[in-house]
C-alpha cells in the first residue's frame, strides 16, 4: 500500500501531535497505516456519542463490510453505550449509501464504511453524487485484503517473471476473468498489466465463483480473486498460485511471494476497507472515533475474526489514511486512464 510514503507522512504527522505511544503494526499491509491514534487537540473532551451512531453500509447485508461494520458496531456500543445501527444501503455500486452519508449531519453520528471502490469511482463515472475526498474526513482503516494471482494448470507458467515472458510474446491473447467492471480484480489486473508492459484480455463475470471456475476448467487463463477466493483452489490443485498483490506476505499463504518480489517492484493493488464521516466533523471527535476503532481491531477475539476472512487488520491515524486514500484516487486515476475505462450509472 505504498508504505514508505505512508510511513514518511505518518512519521511527520506523529511527530507534529507529540504523540508518545506507537499503535502496533498489524497484518500484510500494516505498515502502510501504522501509527499512534491522535487524542484530540489540545487533549479536549468530547461529549460523544449522545445518541445512536448510524453506520452506512452501502452493499447488502453478509458481505465483508457488512460483517466487519457489525464487529466494529458491537464494541463501540459495549464501550459507550450508545447503539451502533447498522443501516445498509445498497445500490449504484454503493453511491446510494455514499451519497447519504455525505449529506448526513456532520456531528460523529452518522459513519460509512469505504473501500477501495471508493478510491477508483472518480475515474471509472463521469460524475458522482459526492466529491470523494471534499466531502468525506477518513477516520479509521479496518482491514486490507490481498487479492492472489492464479493462473489455469495448462498454462506453461509457474512465476510471475515467467508469465510476464509469456504474456509478451502473446499480447492480447491470454484472457483473464474478473468479478465484473470496474472492480478490484479487474483493476489490479489492469494494473498489472501497464506495469509489466503486457496486454491480456478481460472477460467480466457476475460475481468472481464462475471466473474461478473457467480458470480451473482452462476456457481462461488467469484470474486476480481474493485469498478467501483463490487459495483453496490453489492449496487443492486446481490453480496454480504465483503471487499475492500486498505489500508483505499473506499470514493466510506465507508460502506465496507479492507480486512485487516476485517480478514487479511496487505493484500492490490490496481491497481495502475503512470508516469515513461527514466533512466538518470536529477533529476531537474523529479522534476518539480512531483511537476506539483501532483498540477494536487490534483485540485478539476481533483480530482473529477478521484473520479468519482473509482480511489483515490495519490502525492508523486519520491523517495517515486521508493521505493514502489520495495516493489510491491518483493511482487507479492512472490505471483508469491507461485502460481507456468508462462506466455509467
Amino acid at each position: 500500500m505504498a508504505a514508505k510514503r505512508i510511513r514518511r507522512c505518518t512519521r511527520v504527522v506523529v511527530a507534529a501531535m507529540v504523540t508518545t505511544a506507537p499503535a502496533a503494526t498489524a497484518g500484510a499491509a500494516g505498515a502502510a497505516f501504522a501509527a499512534t491514534a491522535p487524542s484530540g487537540p489540545a487533549g479536549a473532551l468530547v461529549a460523544y456519542p449522545t445518541k445512536p451512531i448510524r453506520f452506512i453500509i452501502p452493499f447488502p447485508p453478509g458481505g465483508p463490510r457488512d460483517v466487519q461494520a457489525r464487529l466494529v458496531g458491537r464494541r463501540l456500543t459495549d464501550v459507550w453505550g450508545q447503539a451502533v445501527v447498522i443501516d445498509n444501503r445498497a445500490g449504484a455500486s454503493g453511491m446510494i449509501g455514499i451519497e447519504l452519508a455525505a449529506k448526513a449531519p456532520a456531528d460523529g453520528h452518522t459513519l460509512v464504511m469505504i473501500s477501495a471502490s471508493f478510491a477508483s469511482s472518480p475515474s471509472l463515472y463521469a460524475k458522482l453524487p459526492y466529491d470523494t475526498l471534499r466531502d468525506f474526513v477518513p477516520v479509521a482503516p479496518l482491514t486490507s485484503g490481498p487479492g492472489i494471482l492464479v493462473v489455469a494448470n495448462g498454462l506453461p507458467v509457474k512465476s510471475v517473471k515467467e508469465l510476464i515472458a509469456y504474456a509478451r510474446t502473446r499480447p492480447g491473447e491470454l484472457h483473464y476473468g474478473s468479478a465484473g467492471n470496474g472492480v478490484p480484480s479487474h483493476l489490479s489486473m489492469e494494473l498489472f498489466g501497464t506495469m509489466t508492459d503486457t496486454r491480456y484480455a478481460h472477460v467480466p463475470y457476475k460475481g468472481m465463483a464462475p471466473a474461478l471456475n473457467d480458470v480451473i476448467g482452462g476456457q481462461i487463463q488467469i484470474s486476480l480473486p481474493t485469498i478467501p477466493g483463490g487459495l483453496p483452489h490453489a492449496q487443492a490443485g486446481r490453480v496454480r498460485a504465483l503471487g499475492v498483490s500486498s505489500v508483505k506476505r499473506s499470514t493466510a499463504a506465507p508460502e506465496v511471494p507479492t507480486i512485487a518480489e516476485a517480478g514487479v517492484p511496487g505493484f500492490e493493488a490490496s481491497n481495502w476497507y475503512g470508516i469515513a464521516a461527514p466533512a466538518g466533523t470536529p477533529q476531537a471527535i474523529v479522534a476518539k472515533l480512531n483511537q476506539e476503532i483501532t483498540r477494536t481491531v487490534t483485540l485478539p477475539d476481533i483480530r482473529s475474526k477478521l484473520v479468519n476472512m482473509g482480511m489483515e487488520p490495519e490502525t492508523g491515524t486519520p491523517e495517515a489514511f486521508a493521505d493514502y486514500l489520495k495516493q489510491e484516487v491518483a493511482k487507479w486515476a492512472r490505471v483508469v486512464k491507461a485502460s481507456g475505462l468508462r462506466l455509467d450509472l
